[in-house]
């Protein structure tokens, strides 16, 4: 059986209540297919990885969050050196209880390059 893509990593969504997500919260499920996007303008972090999420109903993109601080260095380095598609980021918990910072967690894996 081949593998198509590969566990790398799982983490919360960092800046939750700063950006987006309020707007689009009863659109977001487990599940949920998210876009990663390198941010090399961000004077807070210069490893920023800005998590997006594509509504293809209303034809709008909506920055959800980051990926912590702690976590983007290697994800950062892939996309800016043009790997924008090698990554498929899924909501795998929602909690709207929680402290904001905690309240959506993802899952990254690695897709298997085409050939």
């Amino acid at each position: 059986m081949e593998v198509r893509k590969k566990y790398f990593m799982s983490c919360h969504l960092a800046g939750r209540m700063y950006h987006d997500a309020d707007e689009v919260w009863d659109k977001l499920e487990v599940g949920t297919l998210l876009r990663l996007e390198r941010d090399l303008g961000n004077r807070y972090d210069p490893e920023a990885v800005a998590v997006m999420f594509d509504d293809e109903e209303e034809n709008e993109t909506y920055c959800l969050g980051y990926i912590p601080r702690e976590d983007n260095d290697t994800i950062a380095a892939l996309l800016e050196m043009g790997w924008t598609d090698i990554f498929e980021c899924r909501i795998c918990k929602l909690n709207g209880d929680a402290h904001p910072e905690q309240q959506i967690h993802l899952t990254i894996k690695i897709k298997k390059k085409s050939c």
